[in-house]
């Protein structure tokens, strides 16, 4: 493989990694890191090379810590409770497979409301619980995205500076 072959091809992996984001079946930053480090080993590594890998490995540490560190600071402050949380995600688990493509969204927030109206009696303060969490998902969402188009653009620039 040339080096314009193997720029093109970590270029759309990486792509695929920012896409992952939002499509839950992608591994997001870990498959923009992986490009990230195949670009490393096979593009001749050299002190450059090993310099841009540390720093999108830095990048996605510093976003994965806070894609969930953000949301749940969030969560846990608008009075949802982690079983909420964790009944969340195994509805939405089920959601995948009940209803395909929409499913697992679905499932989540049906999850949320569900767990909070048992919680608190009250379906007001459940739907207010269930906002919060989506929110606070959204954020984690955000921030997920933002780290991997930083290590992306870490990524041009050191195609540019290497």
């Amino acid at each position: 493989m040339t080096g314009t072959e193997l720029t093109v091809v970590v270029g759309v992996v990486m792509l695929l990694g920012l896409l992952g984001v939002a499509v839950p079946l992608l591994p997001g930053l870990a498959l923009i890191a992986a490009a990230a480090l195949w670009w490393t080993l096979a593009d001749g590594p050299s002190a450059g090379h090993w310099v841009v890998f540390a720093v999108i490995v830095v990048v996605w540490g510093v976003g994965f810590a806070l894609k969930y560190a953000v949301p749940a600071k969030r969560t846990t402050a608008s009075g949802a409770v982690g079983s909420s949380l964790l009944l969340a995600a195994l509805l939405g688990v089920v959601g995948l497979f009940v209803i395909p493509v929409i499913g697992a969204p679905v499932g989540f927030v049906l999850g949320i409301y569900l767990a909070e109206l048992r919680r608190q009696r009250s379906s007001g303060a459940a739907w207010r619980s269930t906002k919060a969490a989506l929110t606070g998902i959204a954020l984690g969402m955000l921030i997920e995205f933002c780290a991997g188009a930083l290590m992306i653009g870490v990524w041009v620039l050191g195609l540019i500076l290497v």
